[in-house]
């Protein structure tokens, strides 16, 4: 056992775990965002792929991440935070970690490949995607973004492909945006983060943030919110079933606007640089999302 193992206290087993970042696993709940708009949620040949579509996604996400990490093992070493992660630290072997990924990427599209083809080609593409960022493209400017946005895209469409939804070109264009936007207000954060402690803090910082200014990402963050806010109100009045009793899907607008609004301050205030993490500690957000979901089940379910 090395000393950084000695000194954090986490067992080889316990790093793994780590390593995979189960809290961001939290992302991949998008995958029953296809199947909620649908109105289809509840019927058990809709959850049951749907559920398996999102341990496939975390299955692959936690093999990135396991890339990712020994990818930037030294940059790792001299952040004042990302030092602590466990291969950083010495905790986890490379080789174990290079292992486990094999192994979770292999479970991950071998069960994709049980519930279908399509969920099996979402997945595939999700792994390329995710390691060409990890690999080579994530320092390159725009491209970098276009591939994250990337990531949360294909989560939001893996569940209507796995249960063989139908996909509403609104929804298509919500999910696309909204995960722009989400994209560049991390990426906002990371920079005003950085340019806040310059020069105090002599941290090198991610090489594609050089590529941007705050004005740049503030416009392609602006942008994105409003092309989603106007996507979802059309896809809304889309989706509103005419035998349901009140106009639930048209209401769910307000705590939608809300939230994307409310998520808009974290970023303007560089608190937005793991999206996760503000949706776990945002109290406000996490109600207006709660009565959002309410809403739009109800006129998605035709109540």
């Amino acid at each position: 056992m090395s000393d950084l193992q000695r000194a954090s206290g986490r067992s080889t087993p316990a790093a793994l775990v780590a390593a995979m970042r189960p809290r961001q696993w939290l992302k991949n709940v998008l995958v029953f965002a296809a199947p909620l708009a649908a109105g289809s949620i509840f019927e058990l040949d809709v959850l049951l792929p749907s559920i398996l579509a999102f341990v496939v996604f975390c299955l692959m996400s936690s093999a990135t991440y396991l890339i990712n990490d020994i990818r930037d093992i030294e940059a790792d070493r001299a952040h004042p935070t990302k030092c602590r992660r466990p291969i950083a630290a010495g905790e986890l072997p490379i080789g174990l970690a290079v292992g486990a990924s094999i192994v979770l990427a292999l479970v991950s599209m071998t069960i994709a490949l049980t519930v279908s083809l399509s969920l099996f080609g979402i997945v595939g593409a999700y792994a390329i995607f995710t390691l060409s960022y990890s690999l080579f493209l994530k320092h390159e400017p725009v491209i970098e973004l276009a591939l994250l946005s990337m990531g949360f895209l294909l989560r939001a469409i893996a569940g209507g492909a796995a249960a063989d939804l139908p996909i509403s070109p609104w929804f298509l264009i919500v999910a696309a945006f909204g995960s722009l936007f989400m994209a560049a207000g991390k990426r906002f954060s990371e920079l005003q983060s950085a340019n806040d402690a310059l020069p105090t803090d002599p941290t090198p910082r991610r090489r594609s943030l050089a590529g941007y200014t705050s004005t740049y990402l503030r416009f392609v963050w602006g942008v994105a919110a409003a092309v989603t806010i106007t996507a979802y109100c059309l896809w809304a009045f889309e989706v509103s079933q005419p035998d349901s009793a009140l106009p639930w899907s048209q209401w769910s607008v307000l705590p939608f606007v809300l939230a994307i609004l409310r998520y808009a301050v974290d970023i303007d205030r560089a608190a937005a640089e793991a999206p996760e993490d503000v949706v776990l500690r945002d109290r406000a957000l996490q109600a207006l999302g709660l009565i959002w979901l309410v809403l739009f089940g109800l006129g998605a379910l035709g109540v």
